[in-house]
């Protein structure tokens, strides 16, 4: 929340009369947004505060951030309609459901196969998952019943694992197309503790197995496995200070986790995000991406630090997207916010050495709610409130003010406004690069 306290600046006494600011008859509320170059040639003591903040982002040659591997991103997920399938495909799961019938009754994911149309569903995710090869497909799906009901997952759905990884792995919002959005924070086990807590023995680690399965099956039993409905999960793994492949143990923990995932839940990632990707991650994918199918690469998204906003706005609006990856979202739990998930916000991309400008006109007395962020800042950030009245003195809500990375987020604020006017919230660009910026605001009625 903003700490400046609102201010009233009386307007310089101009040698001739002044432009009058005109306020057409509107909505309500209305959104005007505008963008100016900035001054080309600042004053000397300008250019001295801008100094500093330039030399911040030069880096060291050996310090220069690894190139992050090509981003393929291309998959797009088929119809689950049979009416959509090709005459083949139809072919491949009417034999595949023959096969199915000699295993009686059974259910899988929570959906009993060769009940409804849900099943097709499930059985369309096997048969892709071998390339529409019958034999291999029900083969895969036999090898899958038999494991569940070895590790026993309808009791393990039950059973109460704690909360220590809650942070780890978590679910938050969704995606343009509707999936669930799913984020894996390696990042976390930098605690010791914690990382010791979950890889230190071999029972540890199995407690980690059972944890992440419990967790991706409550996530499955969400999905909409009616044939037009969403059931693949959109996948981001954040491997900021990730650990390395010299902690032996959760290399081995990960590499049994992803294998299981890999047998037994097929197709049901949407699409893969990779952001913050470390340098031996590069190595490591370099090593492992002539196994992978080009089906798998397709859903993958690398994404450099500087880039991680910028790359999951493109499939998850900021208002769903987690405030420490430069969205809007926040935990409920640690807060109440005024705003929600479902509040949508607004995207402007700033050039540099430019002034954006959001004018939102009040045409009724209200209460004026409003959050904003510049992704990273480094940016001067005003916000100000223009009665129409006449001679009215402008208010002054947010000094201008040079927001630094290490300034918090979002900034909140809210205004009571009894004169109708404009609310003007002011962003100068004065770096060589773009900086994106959200904002969102509503409006409650004025209590007397």
């Amino acid at each position: 929340m903003a700490d400046e306290n609102p201010t009233k600046s009386p307007p310089e006494t101009p040698a001739s009369p002044p432009e009058k600011t005109h306020f057409p008859a509107a909505e309500p509320i209305s959104v005007t947004e505008k963008e100016t170059p900035l001054d080309p040639s600042p004053t000397s003591q300008e250019q001295d505060q801008k100094e500093p903040i330039q030399q911040e982002h030069l880096t060291p040659e050996a310090e220069k951030p690894q190139k992050v591997p090509e981003s393929q991103g291309s998959f797009k997920e088929e119809s689950n309609k049979v009416i959509d399938l090709s005459d083949p495909e139809k072919k491949s799961l009417d034999e595949l459901k023959t096969h199915v019938q000699e295993l009686g009754e059974a259910q899988i994911y929570g959906v009993p196969l060769l009940v409804d149309e849900r099943s097709d569903v499930i059985l369309l995710k096997f048969l892709r998952a071998r390339d529409f090869k019958v034999k291999e497909a029900f083969l895969m799906l036999k090898n899958t019943l038999k494991w569940r009901e070895e590790f026993g997952i309808e009791s393990l759905i039950e059973e109460k694992l704690g909360d220590d990884l809650d942070k780890v792995v978590f679910t938050d919002g969704f995606d343009k197309d509707g999936h669930p959005v799913c984020y894996n924070v390696y990042g976390e086990f930098q605690n010791k503790e914690l990382y010791k807590k979950t890889f230190g023995d071999q029972e540890k680690r199995n407690n980690f197995l059972k944890w992440r399965i419990q967790f991706l099956e409550k996530s499955i039993r969400k999905l909409d496995f009616s044939p037009g409905g969403i059931n693949t999960i959109f996948q981001v793994s954040d491997l900021k200070n990730s650990p390395g492949p010299g902690k032996t143990e959760h290399r081995i923990a990960t590499k049994q986790a992803l294998q299981l995932l890999q047998d037994n839940y097929p197709e049901f990632v949407a699409k893969q995000v990779f952001i913050n990707v470390p340098w031996w991650y590069l190595a490591f994918y370099t090593m492992i991406s002539p196994f992978m199918t080009q089906r798998t690469k397709s859903k993958f998204v690398f994404a450099s630090p500087a880039r991680t906003a910028e790359t999951l706005f493109k499939y998850i609006a900021p208002e769903q997207v987690p405030i420490q990856y430069g969205g809007l979202s926040v935990d409920f739990c640690d807060c109440n916010p005024t705003f929600t998930n479902n509040d949508p916000a607004s995207e402007i991309t700033i050039k540099p050495a430019t002034k954006q400008t959001v004018e939102i006109l009040v045409n009724e007395k209200c209460t004026i709610i409003w959050e904003l962020r510049v992704v990273g800042w480094e940016v001067s950030y005003s916000a100000e409130y223009v009665p129409r009245t006449e001679g009215s003195y402008t208010v002054i809500l947010h000094k201008a003010k040079k927001m630094s990375p290490t300034d918090e987020p979002v900034i909140s604020m809210s205004y009571k406004i009894t004169e109708l006017g404009k609310l003007l919230l002011t962003v100068d660009n004065s770096t060589s690069k773009k900086k994106k910026l959200l904002y969102r605001f509503k409006v409650e009625p004025l209590c007397d």
